[in-house]
């Protein structure tokens, strides 16, 4: 096939799998099979493979591909992301619409009212029908890019549909959300898998569309739905009606549910049509935006400090229904957590039967004065958590003795702790509550980094009675791996030959693994460099604790607790009869003998016999320090395959450039020492 046969064929199949993404995704309209649209999609990646030098950032095949972020970044939007004002009353409805009426000087006004999904607000950039940025609103000044996780969202086009018309640049404001089918398959998924459910769509979306790696959030259902345009190279259309539609007509989802209302009475009968079939609708919703439709209107009327004058969401009533507390019971969560939940006489709230209800912490149980036997209103917060909103109080009643958050763990027995409004249970390393959870963490990237222990298989290690504490893993033998789902001969060698390398690791690591409440990566590299072994810090009282300097009494508190818990010293000396030796760190006075003591480094490129964080980990004994950008202050930077700017930034700097050698000569590392588990 010639070269031009093949482009042409390319861009037929890119332009055939763009329209039937609008078919099927934004209009619900597919026409051909899923198995149809497979074969145009294979065929499109068989192509760009043969040809990688035809493959473009707006093909549907480039969805997924970005590696994972370190963080994400920053950016600020071009236009104020401003939120609305909130009204659930009709009187303060009508009231909104006698000042619009007076101020643009008019008998009547025509609305635009439309559904409020309940999702993640974002800013979409488009530029020469491309897109090319997306991010969070944040706080509404400035975001987080999250480009790459749009870009896995099969509702969004990469390219505007348009051949003819589109705009240079546009700027355009829309929602995130999950489908509610979309929602409980994954929470399904998600439990199967030994993990926590979301609470509600909502929060699913934003923690879908807020990940580093943007494979996780391409398998989560995510939709999108566009409804104003923020900014544009071109004239925009006169009234917000015409600009849904002219979105629309670029290929951009928008509420199909939606009407143009000429007066106020029509805005309310719009609102009552909503509210009255919103558990039929595959989404959430919460009420109704009011926007005055036109935009010369829009602009006259003028913007206040964190809203728009001209707009309103109408919310709709929550949902409430009166019942009894039968009792209140104490949860334990992955993280130690207590939370007090009622147990309810069962009722219907929004076609939903509730029987428990959080009542979030101590705190709030007290400010509300709920206690068993009461009379309570019940509501689904977000038409999704039930909560209790309120105590009915009732003539004649006895009342019990108020509710008090246990001194115990009620799963564990370990004394209870508190930060704050919050109680938790002390007994980390031995809790049943948090044994999923404290192994997961334990065997992380960033603690001991136990390759294999994914959430599904730590599930089935707790759920078959074979790991009951952090200990067990090292007492675990090919014969219990292979009874596991997934498991052979060759995957337990792997997983076991995985535990025995983590036997050797550093203090930092150590630390960050034991999962003592607020001392993450940072905390525990600080305790490392100030007290250099494992027995110090734990022989360490609160005053002692207190004198370092990025240590308040919240996190000595944590700490105190912590090693004041027996059974969390036991688990510890049995990991090290086991094996597990923790290296010692440096202390502070032994590092400022180092002659790279204060030392900044920057990293650029591949590194081979580095891992990121063993370079990293390997600076930082030598009391250096990693920066993420090369300035005058810079130090030295290491240059790895295929370096990017930071190499020319170091040049124009005048900054010592090192390669991956010397720079292990450096620091006196040798390869042996570079494994992830020996750093």
């Amino acid at each position: 096939m010639a070269h031009a046969d093949i482009l042409a064929r390319l861009n037929a199949l890119k332009g055939e799998i763009r329209r039937h993404d609008y078919l099927y995704y934004v209009k619900d309209r597919p026409e051909i099979s899923d198995s149809q649209y497979d074969r145009l999609f294979r065929e499109l990646i068989d192509l760009e493979q043969a040809h990688p030098e035809l493959v473009t950032t707006d093909s549907p095949s480039q969805r997924v591909g970005a590696p994972p972020l370190e963080e994400l970044v920053k950016v600020p939007h071009e236009q104020s992301m401003l939120s609305l004002d909130s009204i659930v009353d009709q009187n303060e409805v009508q009231t909104f619409d006698q000042r619009m009426r007076r101020e643009l000087e008019i008998p009547s006004v025509e609305y635009c009212a439309e559904p409020k999904f309940d999702g993640l607000s974002v800013e979409l950039r488009y530029d020469h029908g491309i897109f090319t940025r997306g991010a969070t609103r944040g706080d509404g000044t400035t975001g987080e890019d999250v480009t790459v996780n749009l870009r896995t969202i099969r509702s969004l086009p990469l390219q505007l549909q348009a051949q003819s018309g589109l705009p240079d640049h546009l700027v355009v404001r829309g929602e995130v959300y999950m489908r509610l089918d979309d929602f409980q398959t994954l929470n399904r998924r998600i439990t199967e898998q030994g993990g926590d459910a979301f609470a509600n769509p909502r929060n699913a979306a934003s923690g879908s569309l807020r990940q580093l790696d943007s494979t996780i959030s391409a398998t989560r259902p995510l939709v999108v739905t566009c409804y104003e345009i923020m900014a544009l190279s071109t004239a925009a259309p006169p009234t917000h009606w015409d600009e849904l539609e002219t979105l629309s007509q670029w290929g951009l989802p928008v509420p199909i549910h939606r009407r143009l209302c000429t007066s106020i009475d029509e805005v309310m009968a719009f609102h009552h049509e909503t509210e009255s079939m919103r558990d039929q609708l595959p989404y959430e919703i919460d009420g109704v935006v009011v926007k005055v439709n036109r935009r010369d209107w829009q602009s006259r009327l003028g913007m206040k400090s964190r809203s728009p004058r001209w707009a309103i969401a109408y919310k709709f009533t929550p949902r409430k229904e009166i019942t009894i507390v039968q009792d209140i019971v104490v949860s334990v969560g992955r993280t130690g957590t207590l939370t007090p939940v009622a147990l309810l006489k069962p009722v219907e709230v929004g076609g939903v039967t509730i029987s428990r209800a959080t009542l979030h912490n101590a705190d709030e149980v007290a400010r509300k004065d709920i206690r068993i036997g009461d009379t309570v209103k019940v509501e689904r917060a977000g038409d999704v958590i039930p909560a209790i909103a309120e105590r009915v109080p009732v003539s004649g009643e006895q009342r019990s003795a108020p509710f008090g958050m246990p001194e115990q763990c009620p799963v564990c027995g370990s004394a209870v702790g508190r930060e704050g409004a919050y109680f938790y249970c002390t007994g980390q390393l031995i809790c049943g509550a948090q044994l999923k959870g404290t192994i997961e963490h334990f065997s992380s990237k960033h603690a001991l980094n136990i390759e294999g222990l994914g959430k599904k298989t730590v599930a089935q290690l707790v759920e078959q009675g074979l790991v009951r504490s952090l200990a067990d893993l090292y007492r675990l033998t090919k014969d219990d791996l292979v009874k596991l789902d997934g498991f052979a001969d060759r995957s337990a060698t792997l997983l076991l030959e995985s535990i025995a390398g983590s036997k050797t690791v550093s203090l930092d690591r150590f630390l960050m693994g034991l999962g003592i409440r607020q001392v993450g990566q940072h905390i525990a590299k600080v305790l490392a460099r100030e007290f250099g072994s494992l027995d110090e810090i734990m022989s360490a009282d609160r005053e002692r604790l207190q004198q370092i300097r990025e240590i308040g009494p919240e996190i000595s508190e944590g700490l105190a607790a912590y090693w004041s818990e027996p059974r969390n010293r036991e688990i510890i000396v049995q990991l090290q009869e086991l094996g597990v030796q923790v290296a010692p760190g440096m202390a502070t006075g032994n590092r400022m003998e180092s002659p790279l003591a204060g030392k900044t480094f920057v990293f650029t490129g591949g590194l081979d016999r580095f891992t990121r964080d063993s370079a990293q980990q390997a600076v930082e004994t030598v009391g250096g320090r990693v920066s993420s950008s090369v300035s005058k202050k810079t130090s030295y930077v290491v240059v790895g395959r295929d370096p990017g700017s930071k190499l020319d930034q170091a040049r124009t700097l005048g900054v010592t450039i090192l390669t991956e050698q010397e720079f292990a000569s450096l620091i006196g590392k040798d390869e042996k020492e570079h494994s992830p588990h020996n750093s």
